[in-house]
């Protein structure tokens, strides 16, 4: 992946691969392989259209655990971001189902996934060629692993199998 960097005035202006990118989740227990999907759609976009899963939609989604409020888990990413300096940047949306605005003309030209999710953005390509729509590049980030090599996951987190950074509590 390359960017191409501007110099203007003294100051460095790195130019994105994208305009606009769409990422989407739960992010519940905001956790560092959150942290390094959404810091990836900072990375290769100007701006970044965050889904956050509703209450509702999560309840469909049949977590294997208890999920944070809507509220909660909108502070804690809004938190993040602010302390990134990349609020601005974002634009973050209730998501009641796996699409959200990627199936909408003109919205968005690439989603980031991780290999977990990628199914997934391959339907949305399917569905939006179903509507006549280009295809959006997909992005991929790798799984995080926890310190035995098993992916970071907010149910692992939530079994107190490991913490947000992937350190082992049960040994």
């Amino acid at each position: 992946m390359t960017f191409k960097v501007h110099v203007s005035s003294g100051e460095r202006i790195v130019k994105k691969q994208f305009e606009t990118v769409a990422v989407g989740g739960t992010f519940d227990e905001l956790h560092k392989g959150h942290r390094v999907l959404l810091l990836k759609a900072f990375e290769v976009g100007n701006r970044v259209l965050i889904g956050l899963c509703t209450d509702d939609f999560a309840k469909k989604l049949w977590k294997p655990h208890k999920v944070a409020t809507y509220e909660e888990r909108l502070e804690e990413l809004k938190d993040f971001l602010r302390r990134k300096g990349l609020l601005n940047r974002a634009e973050i949306m209730p998501l009641n189902d796996s699409y959200g605005v990627t199936l909408s003309s003109g919205c968005v030209e690439a989603i980031v996934v991780s290999r977990e999710t990628e199914p997934r953005a391959h339907e949305i390509n399917e569905k939006r060629k179903a509507r006549g729509l280009a295809p959006l590049r997909v992005v991929i980030i790798k799984m995080i692993p926890a310190e035995n090599h098993v992916s970071i996951s907010t149910t692992r987190i939530r079994h107190r199998e490991i913490d947000r950074e992937g350190r082992l509590l049960k040994r």
